[in-house]
């Protein structure tokens, strides 16, 4: 039997996608009312953090105890890993352990080669590249609050990070136009770029990338291992700074997402997070529930 991975968005089908979305709100409904689900007792799963991290670890931690499984945090200080086992070995001797493995890593390519050699379902749970199980609780925010989100329009603002290039794929799969205003030099992945087509606009103005838009997106200006960029960083990227002026320019019905931790007055204004629009603590909460219907649907036959 083959394994399935979940390394992209474009490990599933659009269809799969959309099922999942459906089930992360029939779990979190089910979670709200106390009903006890359990369908992977006994069943473990490893969590590799290459990169640190608050949701991520909390939501796959949480929810596999909520599923009845287990979950064990592993750090390069605490494993082999740390102290230069090849990744492909690590991977044959953790999925002979564990029923699954997510790993939040910085190169992709590490990802891709653990998978090549791991028994067991691996998950993305961020890489340089990609981060995949966030634009799950994206969607599935969006499709709470207003419904699906086919063909309407996205805002990403800000640098054409890895989030970015997930809103690419995302974009693809669930069939929406997406504006990326970003600075010259700090665009996203060509690649994903020529992949999506005219389905994704790039744009330098942020407020033309805003006007009319459903969505707006952003993150911080500097991520991880980019802390010695910061400080121009933030003198290229201050323009692109999210306000609540600038959401004003959308639609009347406009959802503001970001992925957290949020660095307010650099990406974000210090009052937007708090106006009605923002939708980000649902977002976060969508993590755990997105990340259940996944460990689910790669587990549960």
């Amino acid at each position: 039997m083959t394994v399935r991975h979940f390394l992209s968005l474009m490990d599933c089908s659009q269809a799969e996608l959309t099922s999942l979305l459906k089930r992360g709100i029939e779990l979190k409904d089910l979670h709200r009312q106390g009903v006890v689900y359990e369908p992977l007792k006994n069943r473990v799963l490893g969590m590799i953090f290459e990169k640190a991290s608050t949701r991520t670890r909390v939501s796959f931690e949480a929810g596999m105890i909520q599923l009845g499984g287990q979950a064990i945090f592993l750090s390069p200080r605490d494993t082999q890993l740390g102290r230069g086992e090849p990744v492909e070995d690590s991977a044959r001797v953790l999925s002979r352990m564990c029923d699954a493995i997510m790993i939040r890593t910085f190169a992709h390519s590490t990802l891709e080669t653990f998978a090549t050699h791991s028994r067991v379902p691996v998950i993305n749970g961020l890489s340089d590249d990609l981060h995949p199980c966030q634009l799950l609780a994206d969607m599935q925010t969006f499709l709470e609050h207003r419904g699906s989100i086919k063909g309407k329009t996205v805002a990403w603002i800000g640098d054409g990070n890895n989030m970015c290039n997930t809103y690419i794929q995302a974009a693809m799969q669930f069939d929406f136009q997406l504006r990326v205003a970003c600075p010259e030099g700090y665009e996203p992945d060509q690649a994903w770029l020529d992949r999506a087509g005219d389905r994704v606009t790039l744009l330098r103005d942020p407020r033309e990338a805003v006007a009319g838009a459903h969505l707006v997106c952003t993150d911080v200006f500097a991520s991880m291992g980019q802390e010695d960029e910061a400080q121009e960083r933030l003198r290229v990227f201050t323009p692109y700074q999210v306000t609540r002026a600038m959401l004003d320019q959308a639609d009347p019905e406009v959802l503001f997402m970001h992925c957290l931790p949020a660095h307010r007055g650099e990406e974000v204004s210090h009052d937007l997070l708090d106006d009605p629009r923002s939708v980000v603590w649902d977002q976060a909460e969508n993590r755990l529930h997105a990340q259940k219907a996944l460990v689910e649907f790669l587990l549960v036959e």
